[in-house]
């Protein structure tokens, strides 16, 4: 068995050193397999329009802190709650006015940005703490990676939403402190996942080749295992990413989250609960903003999920196909 794993990995060597000088070839691939998974983006409509209105939400996280903070803290109480779609009002009231005379659509795209921060703090820490505690375990058996599982068990074992109330309350509010509650609760999906996958990737052959013939544990991470759960990884991260906003925009709703002066969709939803007969528009339209982006990031984890894996990818292809 041993000699036969040592002539296969002999062979994949060979094949690794043709491929290696013939480097333009392996550009080419990499080049048409972006164009590929473009056309298949291009296809897919609702993965195409979840791509460009997340993107568009992107940007006014970006330039929205340095573009539109004045219009956002403005105060005008003559127009106080002032009715959306009265361009006599001026441009920046076009979705209408807070309690304080300020313009919602320019808090909406200021708190893009404290709402985006927060979820993509959260689930990068979450992330990256995960996957290499995932792959610790999966990789060596021992009484550490015991301890790990078992913590993770515990932290599952409680509604995340709740577990962060309670932490949340005995702490601070604020940003950070959401951030690093946030992270916390949601390590154990990343490293059940990695584990699991580690364990499925560490008994195949190019790994068991890999091994023998003399590579580190971080070169097989990283050349072998890492590529195959990334995928997975990253249609997680899209899932979580949309599951930490709702969580974020909860915990702002009572008053655990985001703390004033500093604003957040779910801030602007809670300032607006007592005016909704009188002036449901100051928190419809950030709570539209969450609707329309916790859809667009679940209808684009769906498709990386299927676009990633070559066992469900023909699906898409299959459908670009018909469409052409």
């Amino acid at each position: 068995m041993r000699f036969s794993i040592r002539a296969f990995a002999q062979t994949e060597v060979a094949i690794m050193k043709t491929t290696s000088v013939t480097g333009t070839s392996v550009e080419t691939s990499d080049g048409s397999r972006c164009r590929d998974y473009l056309l298949l983006l291009w296809n897919d409509k609702l993965a195409f329009l979840s791509t460009v209105f997340v993107t568009f939400i992107l940007i006014c996280a970006f330039v929205g802190p340095w573009l539109f903070a004045k219009e956002a803290t403005s105060m005008n109480l003559m127009l106080r709650n002032a009715p959306p779609f009265q361009l006599k009002n001026g441009f920046w009231l076009i979705l209408g006015g807070d309690t304080l005379g300020r313009s919602v659509l320019a808090r909406i795209a200021v708190a893009s940005a404290n709402t985006l921060l927060v979820a993509g703090l959260a689930v990068s820490l979450s992330l990256v703490i995960g996957t290499a505690l995932g792959l610790s375990v999966g990789l060596r058996s021992g009484w550490a990676g015991t301890i790990t599982l078992r913590c993770a068990d515990i932290l599952m074992s409680f509604p995340s939403l709740l577990l962060a109330m309670i932490a949340l309350y005995v702490f601070k509010p604020g940003m950070t402190s959401v951030v690093l509650v946030m992270a916390l609760t949601r390590l154990p999906v990343y490293i059940r996942t990695v584990r699991a996958e580690t364990l499925e990737v560490r008994e195949r052959m190019f790994v068991l080749a890999a091994r023998t013939m003399g590579a580190s544990t971080g070169r097989i991470v990283f050349k072998h295992i890492l590529p195959v759960v990334l995928p997975t990884l990253l249609t997680i991260a899209t899932l979580e990413f949309a599951f930490v906003m709702l969580t974020e925009a909860s915990l702002s709703f009572l008053g655990l989250g985001i703390q004033p002066p500093e604003v957040s969709w779910g801030l602007m939803v809670a300032e607006g609960r007592n005016y909704l007969q009188t002036a449901w528009w100051i928190a419809f339209w950030p709570g539209l903003a969450i609707m329309l982006t916790t859809t667009s990031l679940n209808l684009l984890s769906n498709w990386l999920r299927v676009a990633t894996d070559p066992k469900q990818r023909w699906r898409l292809e299959k459908r670009s196909g018909a469409n052409a």
